[in-house]
């Protein structure tokens, strides 16, 4: 009698963990930047990042009013003298992973009775939930950016104005300035790690009640005129200038953070008394990172159907449908990003 392997086991396995990545990566707009940092298992639970900084150890900025003058006749050589030798410094970013799980319980009486296929939904829900978890921690680590510009104001609690074109030219200056590439790459929509070609740009992430206030900035190209030219996201908004826009309804604002309602007048407000306020994360290339959260080992995935007997269930009355991940995400160069704390205005 022919004995069934842990083999023939594998299709249906692959299959489910090919479902949640499929429901997980749409629910993901940030996830589409970031330097990747593969994590394979046994090698600790702390994920280094390095960059080595240029000539004279100046993040940066490396030639400014301070040495423009002087920087290149520092490098002049004197006949038959050996130049002193260099060396690179180099800067690291550290972080931890975190370990993140979702999970749900399912009967063999739903399985067998109920009149809705349970099991797939929740496969459903597990997928946009661990995406969700990922995109919330993304959202935490970049909105906390140091390179930060407030519309109408100096503080968030001053915040009085909505984004403006003025305002993403200053965040465009600051960061050419420090020498932030736009990026050419994101990582392609697919469960795999790979990566797809843009035309050079700042990527511009926030939340969808600012859709009314990028569609007014001067300027402004909806997807609907690219041409030629493809979204980088379904959630791709529109274009201006150095910038595109990807929204969503996840990047939630500082409820009530800003300026007093009497002091700016028609803006968003949860209690009406202060306006909300809402981060604008500008990323250029290589700003931040995170692990690698593509393809199919990135995810363990439980799905223990009712009817699987042990000592803990011995008439197989319960399963489990989840997963879990280990992630972690970090700024790697506050200077080649930016967040723009702004309003919304109310419709």
């Amino acid at each position: 009698m022919a004995i069934q392997t842990y083999a023939t086991q594998a299709p249906r396995i692959g299959k489910l963990k090919g479902e949640i990545l499929a429901h997980a990566i749409p629910v993901e707009v940030l996830g589409i930047t970031g330097q990747q940092k593969d994590m394979p298992k046994n090698n600790s639970d702390t994920v280094v990042f390095r960059r080595y900084l240029p000539y004279g150890g100046n993040d940066n900025r490396w030639v400014d009013s301070s040495n423009v003058g002087t920087f290149a006749s520092s490098h002049q050589t004197t006949e038959g003298t050996t130049p002193t030798a260099d060396t690179l410094a180099a800067v690291d970013v550290t972080a931890n992973l975190q370990q993140y799980a979702v999970l749900y319980a399912v009967t063999d009486r739903l399985v067998d009775l109920y009149e809705d296929d349970v099991p797939s939904e929740m496969k459903r829900q597990t997928g946009e939930r661990i995406g969700l978890v990922r995109e919330m921690v993304r959202f935490g680590a970049l909105k906390a950016a140091t390179n930060v510009f407030y519309a109408g104001g100096s503080s968030r609690a001053t915040v009085s104005a909505t984004v403006s074109l003025s305002l993403l030219r200053k965040v465009a200056r600051t960061l050419q300035a420090n020498h932030a590439k736009q990026i050419t790459n994101i990582l392609a929509p697919s469960p795999n790690i790979g990566t797809s070609p843009v035309e050079a740009s700042y990527l511009v992430f926030c939340h969808s009640d600012l859709e009314p206030a990028i569609r007014d900035l001067r300027g402004y190209i909806g997807v609907h005129e690219y041409g030629s030219r493809k979204p980088i996201h379904p959630q791709e908004l529109g274009s201006v200038e150095r910038f595109r826009f990807i929204i969503s309804p996840e990047l939630a604002q500082y409820a009530d953070a800003g300026a007093t309602t009497t002091t700016a007048p028609g803006f968003e407000s949860t209690s009406g008394t202060n306006i909300d306020v809402f981060p604008i994360i500008v990323v250029g290339e290589d700003a931040w990172g995170q692990v690698a959260l593509r393809g199919m080992s990135s995810l363990d995935v439980t799905y223990i159907p009712p009817g699987s007997k042990d000592t803990n269930d011995p008439l197989g009355q319960r399963g489990y449908i989840g997963a879990k991940t280990y992630f972690t995400s970090l700024i790697l160069n506050q200077g080649w990003m930016a967040v723009v704390e702004a309003g919304a205005p109310a419709l």
